[in-house]
């Protein structure tokens, strides 16, 4: 049986789910608290030395990074197949999922720790327990950059570039989808697979404002939360604890993301 270690609600889970949940696979879950450094124990730090999810197991084989994940079940589970039969097609598939890894990510992680789950992290620490709370993400960057937004909130040096790229990339993925229904041809594929968590990120977050002039992008979420696969891989494990902390904080923050994006 294939293994997930996972958490609820990770962008980077959700899209590993989304896939298993499309494909019809079965799959033994290893649920990890993110607050509580779960990821970040030796142990686990021997399957994902990064000490992130999620992490896939199968049948002994440990493969690590969300768009790894995806392709490799498309490749060793090919049906139903979600990468594009058409080769140009398959092109832009990976040229979507390459724009995430490439930084995209990180900006929704910026974005969403400044905004909301920054309280999560603080609560209950004294700053002393923080610092050392930090001090155990095993990646220096992003030990800098999650420092940085569990102090200073939306005001991080972080925030306005992280949520002016999101702006762009919101235009761009309108672009897109004047050239048909799905971002990657006239297939739904592992590219809409892959962008269906930022988007949802967004929802959460209070933020859909961004779409009032993206109609198409609008229409294409909308269809996206249709899917049978949305309902297992999202709906089913959302959780309750996090959605009244993202959408006040949210709302909160929103005139000043109007702010930043006004200002170019």
């Amino acid at each position: 049986m294939l293994e997930l270690y996972h958490n609820d609600m990770s962008t980077c889970a959700q899209k590993v789910r989304l896939t298993l949940a499309e494909k019809g696979l079965e799959w033994k879950s290893h649920h990890l608290n993110l607050r509580a450094g779960e990821t970040r124990t030796d142990s686990y730090k021997k399957l994902n030395p990064k000490g992130v999810v999620p992490t896939l197991i199968d049948d002994g084989t440990v493969i690590i990074e969300s768009t790894v994940i995806i392709e490799y079940l498309d490749d060793a589970y090919p049906e139903p197949p979600v990468k594009p039969g058409n080769l140009k097609s398959r092109a832009q598939m990976r040229l979507w999922t390459k724009q995430l890894d490439e930084g995209l990510h990180t900006d929704i992680g910026t974005i969403s720790g400044a905004v909301a789950f920054r309280y999560q992290t603080i609560e209950g620490r004294t700053p002393e327990e923080l610092a050392a709370h930090m001090a155990k993400i095993p990646d220096p960057v992003r030990r800098e950059r999650s420092t940085d937004t569990n102090t200073h909130g939306i005001e991080s040096k972080f925030f306005a570039p992280a949520i002016r790229n999101y702006d762009k990339l919101l235009s761009q993925l309108e672009t897109a989808l004047t050239e048909g229904p799905w971002l990657a041809g006239d297939t739904y594929s592992l590219a809409d697979i892959a962008y269906t968590p930022y988007l949802t990120r967004f929802e959460h977050l209070m933020f859909m404002g961004m779409l009032d002039e993206r109609p198409r992008l609008a229409d294409w979420y909308k269809r996206i939360k249709a899917r049978p696969n949305y309902q297992i891989a999202i709906g089913d494990w959302l959780n309750k604890k996090y959605l009244p902390l993202m959408a006040g904080k949210g709302a909160e923050a929103w005139p000043r993301v109007k702010e930043i994006l006004a200002a170019g």
